[in-house]
């Protein structure tokens, strides 16, 4: 079954505009989700909105956006508001910047879509934005309101479509030498370059994506599956006391002898 674009407006640059459609690139569908249950009668727990002050239940066309600007004291903002906000962007991604990609640090991307063409007439338009990017390795930097909140995004030619990064605002980046700058400045030792780099050539391997997969999320599967097959058998007493606790991994005070007995250690299963 086909999936709902979760976008659709124009592709613009200059005169040039065509339909596209945006699609979300990451998924979270498979993830293992729970309710939140009543234990006593394992019935569904729902959450309401409630007064601070009067305790009672909040009906939904009383709720409204705030903005504090003292204390017990609001900046109220009705809906339609909001919506009227930065509207010319909401159905239109006019690219009026291009930067080099290599330019663009990857602490400001932040959610990936797929744009493509919605509609066989726009495709030429939309090849045409393409591959003038990619051919002069630039992206395109455009804004786009998006879950009521306008955003600057990039465009990146990727094979057939284009990759269109949400950025992050400037003041959600964080300055990285605020963070390194206690590191000190000295040098890697001579000696223990080569093994480190011996381990990572002995460890390299190509992409994969089974190295980002999620071992939690298995394990949750396999207890939900052995779960549903006791569900009818009653539960075994646990046993009393606590089991035994795996022993604190010690400090490795040498590097050097760590490296060596790492690559000696890689050595060996390779003749295995």
């Amino acid at each position: 079954m086909a999936l709902r674009p979760y976008w659709k407006g124009y592709l613009k640059l200059s005169l040039v505009t065509c339909p596209v459609q945006m699609m979300p690139a990451t998924s979270e569908n498979e993830k293992v989700r729970f309710h939140t249950l009543n234990r006593q009668t394992q019935h569904r727990v729902v959450s309401h909105y409630v007064d601070s002050v009067t305790g009672k239940e909040v009906k939904d066309e009383d709720e409204v956006k705030g903005y504090q600007k003292g204390e017990n004291d609001y900046v109220i903002l009705e809906d339609e508001e909001l919506e009227n906000v930065a509207l010319e962007s909401t159905k239109t991604i006019d690219i009026e910047v291009f930067a080099p990609r290599d330019s663009v640090g990857w602490i400001w991307l932040d959610t990936p879509y797929y744009l493509s063409p919605a509609d066989p007439v726009g495709q030429e338009a939309f090849s045409v934005i393409r591959d003038a990017m990619a051919a002069e390795n630039m992206v395109g930097i455009s804004r786009l309101v998006i879950s009521r909140r306008e955003r600057a995004v990039m465009l990146e030619p990727r094979g057939k479509g284009i990759v269109l990064w949400t950025l992050r605002y400037g003041d959600e980046v964080r300055d990285a030498e605020t963070y390194f700058e206690k590191i000190d400045d000295e040098m890697a030792d001579n000696e223990l370059m080569p093994l480190v780099q011996q381990l990572i050539k002995k460890q390299t391997q190509p992409w994969n994506p089974k190295m980002a997969s999620d071992p939690v999320q298995d394990k949750l599967l396999d207890m939900i599956e052995a779960k549903k097959k006791l569900m009818k058998k009653p539960a075994r007493a646990k046993p009393k006391g606590k089991g035994k606790e795996e022993p604190a991994p010690t400090n490795v005070i040498n590097i050097m002898d760590a490296l060596r007995r790492s690559v000696e250690a890689e050595n060996r299963s390779e003749r295995q």
